[in-house]
């Protein structure tokens, strides 16, 4: 087979719509994850927890800095589509955000794991959908890395429960 009939039998890795509206959800889910981690310097009292919130806002924040570039580079304002963010899966409400912002010490470290927990499953329940759904490589290998980096954190945020 010569390269001209190699590169043809390669299957087509356009991105599709689940492609897009994974890139999009996942900066409005990874949105929430940051506005949660900015509170627990100053409210959770285990530096456990406070450790884990440093990680999963230095691993998000550049996430949704890869995804927006992703969107640009592949033409993501042309496909645009609305969601519902509030009916994400794991998003947390207002109403528990309020409650988030108003606890203090043990009862903050509590319910931060509790949402985040809910919250991590997801992000990977979406990150399965899109490895089922999606077509383009550059969204298949953010969603591994989402899938595999908050499975883990699950794991550790239920034995800190």
């Amino acid at each position: 087979m010569s390269a001209d009939e190699a590169e043809k039998a390669l299957p087509d890795g356009s991105p599709n719509g689940a492609d897009f509206s994974y890139a999009r959800m996942m900066i409005e889910h990874h949105g929430q994850a940051l506005v949660m981690t900015e509170l627990a310097p100053e409210r959770a009292a285990s530096a456990k927890v406070k450790r884990l919130a440093e990680r999963i806002a230095a691993a998000q924040g550049p996430e949704i800095g890869a995804m927006r570039g992703w969107l640009d580079s592949n033409g993501g304002k042309k496909h645009r589509g609305g969601h519902d963010h509030a009916s994400m899966p794991g998003m947390a409400t207002e109403k528990q955000l309020a409650r988030l912002r108003a606890a203090r010490g043990e009862d903050f470290d509590r319910l931060f794991l509790e949402l985040m927990v809910i919250h991590h499953e997801g992000a990977v329940g979406m990150a399965t959908d899109v490895l089922s759904q999606g077509n383009n490589v550059q969204v298949e290998e953010m969603a591994t890395d989402v899938l595999a980096q908050q499975s883990a954190e699950i794991g550790r945020m239920r034995d800190m429960m």
